[in-house]
C-alpha cells in the first residue's frame, strides 16, 4: 500500500490518481457520517454510513485512523490496506498506520515549496483567503516535527506527475521485494 502525506497542493491526489491510471493501484476508499454530495457514489467516492454505525466499528477496531473533521466523523478501514492500493493521508493518519509496522505499507512525503505551491492553488482556482489560511495551517500541520518518520521524501516542485509517479512506483517496488 501507497501512502501519499504532503501539504496542500504538494501533488498528493494528483499523483494518486496517476498510480490508479497508470499502475493499476486503486484508491482506498475511505468512510464518513457526511451527507453524500451530487454526483457521489457510495463505494466509489466514498463509504457513507451513519454516526452510530461509524462509532460502532470505531469501537469494534475496524478503522485504522479516523478523525472528526467539520462535524463529520472520517476513517479508512482496517478491510482498505492492500498492497494494490493507495491513499492519501494527514499527518496522524499517517502516524496511525505506520503503527501497524506492515513492511508492506510504504509512506511518501510530497515536498514542494510554497511560492509553487501558491502557484498550483492559483491555478487550480481556489479562493485568494483559502490560499493563505492552507499555507499558514500547513506550516504547522506539515513540519518535518509533526510528519516524522517517512520512508520517502519527494520533492515535487520541479517533476511532472508523471516523473513523480514514476519514482513512487520504483521506491515502492524496491521497499516491498526486500
Amino acid at each position: 500500500m501507497i501512502i501519499l502525506v504532503g501539504a496542500s497542493a504538494s501533488g498528493k491526489t494528483v499523483t494518486a490518481l496517476d498510480l490508479q491510471k497508470r499502475y493499476g493501484f486503486k484508491k482506498a476508499i475511505t468512510t464518513t457520517t457526511r451527507k453524500k454530495r451530487e454526483g457521489e457514489i457510495d463505494g466509489v467516492h466514498y463509504f457513507f454510513i451513519s454516526v452510530d454505525e461509524f462509532k460502532k466499528r470505531l469501537n469494534e477496531h475496524k478503522f485504522v485512523e479516523s478523525s472528526l473533521y467539520n462535524g463529520n466523523y472520517y476513517g479508512c478501514g482496517v478491510d482498505q490496506i492492500s498492497d494494490d492500493k493507495v491513499v492519501v493521508l494527514d499527518p496522524n493518519g499517517l502516524h496511525s498506520f505506520l503503527k501497524l509496522k506492515d513492511k508492506n505499507i510504504v509512506s511518501f512525503l510530497l515536498i514542494c515549496d510554497e511560492k509553487k505551491r501558491k502557484e498550483r492553488m492559483n491555478e487550480r482556482g481556489d479562493e485568494k483567503e483559502k490560499i493563505s489560511e492552507r499555507i499558514q495551517n500547513d506550516k504547522v500541520d506539515f513540519s518535518l516535527d509533526n510528519i516524522g518518520k517517512v520512508d520517502f521524501v519527494i520533492n515535487t516542485e520541479n517533476k511532472n506527475i508523471t516523473e513523480v509517479s514514476d519514482a513512487i512506483y520504483k521506491l515502492y517496488k524496491e521497499k516491498i521485494s526486500k
